[in-house]
């Protein structure tokens, strides 16, 4: 009944530790898909939603080496007047005499007002100093479609050297540019 044990002695530790088994190896990640890009056929499409499209396909704005404002507002009815502040105090700030308030006044609420009716969630005011005249872009952030109608009105301000409308990556995109030379005084012949 009573069986011989064996004595063994105490546990002694094996001379080598036991070892953690090395980290695991991150899976090899399979490279990424190109993107697929349609070749862009050498005939223009018609105008339309399609070439709207197409534009949108530019890089993103950038403005270099000039001075620049930038403001976010909220697109609200009260956001032209307040961009129309900022505008003045800037441009004013830069010693520009011209164009008049007035002017200045009536380009900027045309801008930020159409890019409210865009119906997003805020308007970016951008201005910039471009060869001695004044650039104003305002940008949506909509997937609104250009309209061509606000040209019209724009142009009609008094020292608008040029204007116009595109859709980009950052949403619709209207711009104009403003003389700052004063206006030449008529003297009758």
């Amino acid at each position: 009944m009573n069986e011989p044990t064996e004595n063994k002695g105490p546990k002694v530790p094996p001379s080598n530790p036991r070892r953690t088994p090395p980290p695991q190896k991150k899976p090899v990640e399979l490279p990424r898909p190109e993107p697929k890009t349609k070749p862009v056929s050498t005939a223009l499409p018609l105008p339309g939603p399609v070439q709207a499209r197409i534009e949108t396909r530019r890089p993103r704005m950038a403005v270099r080496n000039r001075r620049v404002h930038n403001w976010v507002l909220a697109a609200a009815p009260w956001a032209a007047g307040k961009a129309v502040r900022h505008v003045t105090q800037a441009v004013r700030g830069w010693e520009y005499s011209h164009p008049r308030n007035g002017f200045l006044e009536e380009t900027v609420r045309l801008l930020v007002e159409t890019a409210v009716k865009d119906a997003g969630k805020r308007v970016s005011v951008h201005l910039a100093d471009q060869d001695g005249m004044i650039l104003l872009v305002v940008l949506s952030h909509t997937e609104a479609e250009p309209d061509q109608s606000i040209l019209t009105a724009l142009a009609g301000v008094t020292g608008t050297v040029s204007c116009g409308t595109d859709a980009s990556a950052e949403g619709r995109r209207l711009w104009s540019l403003l003389s700052t030379e004063p206006p030449r005084s008529r003297t009758p012949a």
